[in-house]
């Protein structure tokens, strides 16, 4: 593998998905069609994809020892040799550099949001994520700053039930995370000894029972679908919009949390959950539906 193709495939552009979430106040606070607010959305989600790149080079540099021993990560390009960790180091330093330069030229709120992200995210990689639960607390609050974020730089009052929503959703995809890589982990276990496979690959995963995240993923699923329904029928919704066809979208919302937990639970050999979202048609079609739909609804008349 080439040095640039090493480094690119080490910031994991495909992950960049996530900073969707910074987008959201620009659809939902009715800003997209604002050529300002458009621009202003844009430059926001580019800054959160450099400082989640950042992030991702120096996890792998401080990861690279356990990923060698991970029968899926050692062929990450540090931890393959195919990266030299001075180089992962120096990436990782640019990008939060740049990313949080630009993310001060859009908004002083924003910027400011964009650091704690940053900082949130260091200490995830330095120690919170060897400790249960709050790992994925840390993961819930990454998604929920970003959304927070992509409002201040829109200038949008950041919506309680869009921030609900957005913490009951992260929440529920960092327990599907825990929950595939600990039946990924499992499954590639020393059968004699599989304590100490996980020991060597993912601590955290030790404190973590199988049968308890299922459960938890059954109900902060649950609880999800709940809150986007009442959402979309909160009368402070249906004054914003105009309408009350917000709740059309909400079958969506409940086919995509099934469908996820799915993924999650039937594809424990498969790649991460984000990496089997996005090659999964069915997960794919629905979510651009429900894209097309909220649009039509919010913007058409």
């Amino acid at each position: 593998m080439s040095p640039p193709r090493a480094l690119i495939k080490t910031l994991r552009p495909h992950q960049w998905v996530k900073n969707g979430f910074v987008a959201a106040a620009l659809v939902f606070g009715k800003k997209i069609l604002d050529p300002e607010a458009r621009l202003l959305a844009l430059g926001a989600v580019a800054a959160f994809c450099a400082l989640s790149s950042a992030i991702y080079a120096l996890n792998d540099v401080l990861d690279a020892d356990k990923d060698r021993a991970h029968p899926v990560k050692r062929r990450r390009p540090i931890a393959s040799g195919a990266l030299s960790e001075r180089t992962g180091v120096l990436a990782a330093g640019l990008l939060a550099a740049g990313g949080l330069g630009g993310a001060y030229l859009i908004d002083a709120r924003f910027a400011a949001v964009a650091a704690g992200y940053l900082v949130l995210n260091l200490a995830y990689s330095l120690k919170l994520k060897e400790v249960a639960f709050v790992d994925v607390a840390c993961i819930a609050t990454g998604f929920l700053l970003r959304v927070l974020a992509g409002a201040f730089a829109v200038d949008v009052p950041p919506s309680r039930w869009l921030l609900l929503c957005t913490l009951l959703l992260a929440s529920y995809l960092g327990f599907g995370k825990r929950s595939h890589e600990l039946g990924q982990a499992l499954a590639a276990a020393d059968p004699v000894d599989p304590r100490e496979s996980l020991r060597k690959t993912r601590p955290v995963l030790l404190r973590y029972n199988l049968a308890h995240l299922r459960w938890a993923l059954y109900g902060l699923g649950t609880l999800t679908v709940t809150a986007y329904a009442l959402y979309t029928v909160a009368p402070h919704t249906i004054e914003f919009f105009g309408t009350r066809r917000m709740i059309w979208t909400a079958p969506f919302c409940l086919a995509g949390i099934a469908r996820f937990l799915h993924l999650v639970t039937r594809r424990p050999h498969g790649d991460s959950p984000t990496e089997e979202m996005l090659r999964d048609p069915a997960f794919m079609v629905n979510l651009g539906m429900w894209g097309l739909a909220v649009l039509a609804i919010i913007y058409y008349r």
